[in-house]
C-alpha cells in the first residue's frame, strides 16, 4: 500500500518541461520498509501535463494523474491486496491526482508545492526536483517522503513503516 502510494508521489514530482507539453517517458518508483527490509515497486500508469519554465516559476503548472491500479510491487498477491478496501481501495477510487500551487528555485534545483490527492484525502506535499535540458527535451527527477496513515491507507502496522520514498524522473519533449 506504501508503495502505491509512494510511486504516485514520485510520479507527480518529476513532472515538468518548458512549455505545456505532455510526457514522453517517465518512471514512478517507490520504497518502503517492511520487516526491516527495504521492498518497493512502480505505478505504472500516469499521465500529466506539465508547463515548466524555469525563468517564470509563477506561471508553471503541473497536473498529474495516476492509475491506482497499475501498482506493481513484481507481487500478484501482494498487488491485489494493496488494491482492496482497506489500501488504495481502487474501484471506489481509482485515480490519484497532484497538482502543483507554486515553485522555488533552491540552488541548483527546485522545490514544487503540490496538492496531492489520495482516497479523497488531500494533502500539501513538498517535492525537491531536478531539471535538466536533455536530447529532444527535459529531464525532471524528484524524491519525497510521504506518511502513508496520512491517506487512509492501510492502518496500524508493527512490520511495516508509515513513511514510504517516493522517486520520479520523467521526460518530456522541448
Amino acid at each position: 500500500m506504501k508503495n502505491i502510494f509512494a510511486a504516485f508521489l514520485l510520479l507527480l514530482a518529476s513532472t515538468g518541461a518548458f512549455a505545456q507539453t505532455d510526457l514522453t517517458k517517465s518512471k514512478i518508483s517507490f520504497e518502503l520498509k517492511n520487516l526491516g527490509i527495504k521492498t518497493g515497486g512502480t505505478i505504472d500508469k500516469a499521465q500529466a501535463s506539465v508547463q515548466f519554465d524555469p525563468a517564470q516559476l509563477g506561471s508553471s503548472k503541473i497536473e498529474a494523474v495516476a492509475e491506482a491500479a497499475s501498482i506493481n510491487t513484481d507481487n500478484t498477491m501482494r498487488d491485489n491486496h494493496l488494491k482492496n478496501e482497506d489500501y488504495f481501495d481502487v474501484a471506489k477510487y481509482p485515480k490519484i491526482t497532484m497538482s502543483s500551487t507554486s515553485f522555488q528555485k533552491k540552488g541548483n534545483s527546485f522545490v514544487g508545492v503540490f496538492n496531492l490527492t489520495i482516497k479523497d484525502k488531500t494533502k500539501v506535499v513538498e517535492v525537491p526536483f531536478s531539471y535538466a535540458a536533455i536530447s529532444g527535451g527535459h529531464l525532471f527527477k524528484g524524491s519525497f517522503k510521504i506518511n502513508r496513515k496520512d491517506f487512509g491507507i492501510g492502518g496500524n502496522s508493527m512490520t511495516m513503516s508509515d513513511e514510504v520514498t517516493i522517486n520520479i524522473e520523467a521526460e518530456s519533449a522541448k
